[in-house]
């Protein structure tokens, strides 16, 4: 395989030495599949994903109020703890739409898998962590050191690249480790890892408890930063149409009503933090929301295809990407252009 595949660790000796350790409270996630007459949509307990859960209550919320089950369907959020298992379950159509690495659709849709982008879900949220105790100030002093990121295709691999690029340096001069983020806090407190790059709240997490310190932020190096997206399956647009459009409307009227007032962060936080979504203590959310506030950012949630054109681009000369593909392949931005405001009233 190429050299990418050959850095990667033996996941399951990292796992096996990051078990030993007890999670930081709040970080224990779990993944669920189950029959649902709503549009089950898979995600993982990352800010990143942090309008869908607002989502799926709002639209449950605007249920309850009209007295009457959601039309054309309800949505119900659907927990994983990593990207391998989420995108198995979107191939498979055990799921029907998903918050999805932007890289790892371009990649099954080469690969003929029948997905298209139809949202974002987020800007800016990832931060590359180093141990405070390590006194790491510059990348160089990552050299030859072990780096968690959750995938390949995780645009986080990206953004560690671009950093590694802006020092002189390249990816062969770290050696890399794929890993669920909710495992990653607890492998940089028992250093089986030194660094690691993923989506909050998994930075948050280890710089709240003390032992841990960004050495880089999305927010400061790449401001219109994007990384999971709203997937959904073809086979639901040729047969839902309607409720694609109804998804889509939601999650970009959560984004809208999240950066419209730090008390709706707070609201968004209180449902997130709950068993039912990322099942996470919402003083580790409400940090990332407010430390700084535009940490991560969901207001604007424009799909631009130059922006799309440039991860493809980063993700071909990283590797991770084979082939070109055009944005019209894995893009359908028509429920975007379409989308019609939502009142949130949670």
């Amino acid at each position: 395989m190429d050299i990418l595949e050959d850095g990667f660790r033996a996941r399951r000796q990292l796992l096996k030495l990051a078990s030993a350790m007890m999670l930081p409270s709040g970080l224990v996630a779990c993944s669920s599949e189950k029959k649902s007459e709503s549009l089950v949509v898979g995600g993982l307990p990352v800010t990143c994903n942090l309008t869908l859960p607002v989502a799926c209550a709002a639209k449950a919320a605007d249920s309850a109020a009209a007295k009457q089950p959601a039309q054309p369907l309800g949505f119900e959020y659907s927990k994983y703890s990593g990207f391998p298992e989420l995108k198995e379950s979107l191939m498979a159509g055990r799921i029907q739409a998903a918050y999805v690495l932007a890289p790892m659709v371009m990649d099954l849709v080469s690969s003929n898998i029948p997905v298209k982008v139809v949202s974002l879900g987020h800007r800016s949220g990832a931060v590359i962590m180093v141990r405070t105790d390590a006194g790491y100030k510059h990348f160089r002093d990552l050299q030859g050191k072990r780096v968690a990121i959750p995938s390949r295709f995780a645009v986080d691999l990206l953004f560690l690249r671009k950093m590694l690029l802006a020092e002189g340096m390249s990816i062969k001069d770290v050696e890399l480790v794929e890993m669920p983020p909710p495992d990653m806090p607890a492998a940089l407190y028992a250093k089986a890892i030194d660094a690691y790059c993923t989506g909050e709240p998994f930075g948050a997490a280890a710089q709240m408890a003390g032992y841990a310190t960004p050495l880089r932020m999305t927010r400061n190096e790449w401001p219109n930063y994007i990384c999971c997206v709203l997937t959904v399956r073809e086979d639901l647009i040729a047969k839902n149409r309607q409720a694609v459009q109804d998804l889509v409307n939601y999650v970009q009227a959560a984004g809208t009503w999240m950066d419209a007032d730090p008390a709706h962060r707070d609201r968004a936080i209180a449902i997130a933090a709950t068993k039912k979504y990322f099942n996470q203590d919402p003083k580790i959310l409400k940090f990332v929301m407010t430390n700084p506030s535009d940490r991560v950012t969901y207001g604007d949630l424009r799909i631009i295809p130059k922006e799309f054109d440039e991860l493809m681009q980063m993700s071909l000369d990283a590797g991770t990407l084979k082939k070109p593909v055009q944005f019209s392949q894995y893009v359908d931005d028509s429920f975007f252009k379409a989308v019609r405001p939502v009142a949130i009233t949670l």
